[in-house]
């Protein structure tokens, strides 16, 4: 299939992008939300980047929405309407804002575009209404068991810390530098500093890596830490669990769910989990004993090839429009057990 989406979420595209099909990622000449195209990553030959205005309306198979405005813009551009004359899902990221057990989502009461989530976790707080919904959960390419936790300090991995503040659990990084020293990685980052109020000895801010360089960095950290309180969840926890790090986590959200006990450490009491990340630092053989755990989950709930054959499964479901026919989209693995 050709299969039209936007570069909005660079880690769960990577991970999209291995399947089978053509990928187009519409490209404008100084790039924004609406037109990063590759962005210089390393994706395979199948993602293209294209100009929208010049697409040929006929060329596209379905289209992967992730923003409401998305609908109106495929519309316009192509000239056909998402989910009635060009099949289409809508893939919904994040967690609800506002009100949460009444937030209704934008597609929310409409038949023609089923919604799919990341989580189950956001699948049972978004409320849909009639919308068909499927859970599609993550699946991270294996960067293979590179934990060595040479480095007796604790890895945090987090977007825009400052802006984003209590969400991403920023304000936590203080309490959690009481254990041991933090390496912090991801954008924007530079005013942590002054924000958290620890000095150089505490915090060590490291910026937006590559992926291969930040998974390298990340596995000779002792500890993952993953404070943060209101996301869908992390991929980076995901990949550190995948690396073979130990983890300590906030358990809210769908991280209650992702990180078994034996991986680390999972709990909604901070202080036990500054405990927990104290232990992991002075004992590295528990740490890398516990990082086995949390590698052997993840490889067992979130690998690429179930990610893969479910989006081909839902995909081959909307191109033939028999999601119509029931409110509730299963994934083939599911059905088996109806």
């Amino acid at each position: 299939m050709r299969i039209l989406l936007w570069h909005v979420h660079g880690s769960w595209t990577d991970s999209f992008v291995r399947g089978p099909h053509e990928y187009l990622l519409p490209v404008l000449p100084d790039g924004g939300p609406w037109g990063l195209g590759r962005a210089g990553r390393n994706w395979p030959e199948s993602v293209r980047e294209v100009d929208l205005s010049r697409l040929a309306a006929d060329s596209i198979d379905a289209v992967v929405l992730q923003r409401p405005e998305e609908l109106a813009e495929v519309a316009r551009a192509l000239g056909r309407q998402p989910g009635t004359e060009l099949p289409a899902v809508y893939l919904e990221h994040n967690t609800p804002k506002g009100d949460v057990p009444f937030t209704l989502h934008p597609l929310a009461d409409q038949h023609a575009i089923p919604v799919v989530h990341v989580t189950h976790f956001n699948a049972l707080f978004w409320d849909t209404g009639s919308t068909p919904t499927v859970v599609i959960e993550h699946g991270v390419p294996d960067p293979g068991h590179l934990y060595t936790g040479e480095l007796p300090e604790l890895a945090v991995v987090v977007n825009e810390p400052v802006r984003r503040g209590r969400v991403t659990g920023t304000d936590l990084l203080a309490r959690f530098a009481a254990a041991a020293p933090l390496q912090v990685f991801g954008m924007g980052g530079d005013d942590l500093p002054r924000y958290t109020g620890l000095p150089a000895s505490h915090l060590t801010v490291r910026g937006d890596l590559a992926t291969d360089a930040l998974h390298r960095e990340l596995a000779r950290c002792r500890v993952y830490v993953h404070p943060l309180r209101w996301t869908s969840l992390g991929l980076a926890l995901l990949e550190a669990m995948h690396l073979g790090m130990p983890v300590v986590a906030l358990a809210t959200t769908e991280a209650a769910r992702a990180v078994p006990p034996e991986a680390g450490a999972i709990s909604t009491d901070v202080g036990e989990l500054v405990r927990q990340a104290g232990l992991l630092i002075q004992e590295p053989d528990e740490a890398r004993e516990r990082g086995r755990a949390a590698r052997q989950a993840a490889l067992e709930r979130y690998s690429l090839g179930p990610f893969l054959g479910a989006w081909d499964t839902l995909l081959d479901e909307i191109a033939s429009r028999q999601f119509r026919k029931s409110r509730v989209l299963i994934p083939a693995h599911e059905r088996k057990l109806q």
